[in-house]
């Protein structure tokens, strides 16, 4: 199942494309990105001095876009971090759910009717 990538996420792979020099061709194939939305994403980069463009159509990365690059790479491990913990969690939260409820037939259906009322969880 692919995810749709986000606004920051999209920025952080058009400057590591950029680290180092890079036309908007190889950007745009590279990022995976349309013209469209290349050249939407390009603007903003440019316009927050991310990257700079040079006389050859070539992009590069500024100080800022390399802190942007350094930041994004400690977000992402935080998040990422985050979503393991919470999916641990949610695991041990099944588990236990399944503990109290595993009563039969008559917990099956007093927890379906608890659900219908509203007071499940």
């Amino acid at each position: 199942m692919s995810k749709y990538r986000g606004r920051l996420q999209i920025i952080a792979d058009i400057l590591s494309i950029v680290n180092g020099k890079a036309r908007k061709t190889r950007i745009m194939y590279q990022a995976n990105l349309s013209y469209r939305l290349l050249c939407r994403y390009l603007g903003e980069v440019l316009d927050a001095g991310m990257v700079r463009s040079e006389d050859d159509d070539c992009y590069v990365l500024t100080a800022k876009g390399k802190e942007f690059l350094v930041r994004h790479e400690k977000y992402s491990k935080g998040r990422k971090s985050l979503e393991d913990h919470l999916n641990h969690v949610n695991g041990e939260k099944a588990v236990l759910e399944e503990m109290c409820f595993s009563m039969g037939k008559a917990g099956k259906s007093l927890r379906r009717a608890d659900r219908n009322k509203g007071l499940g969880d």
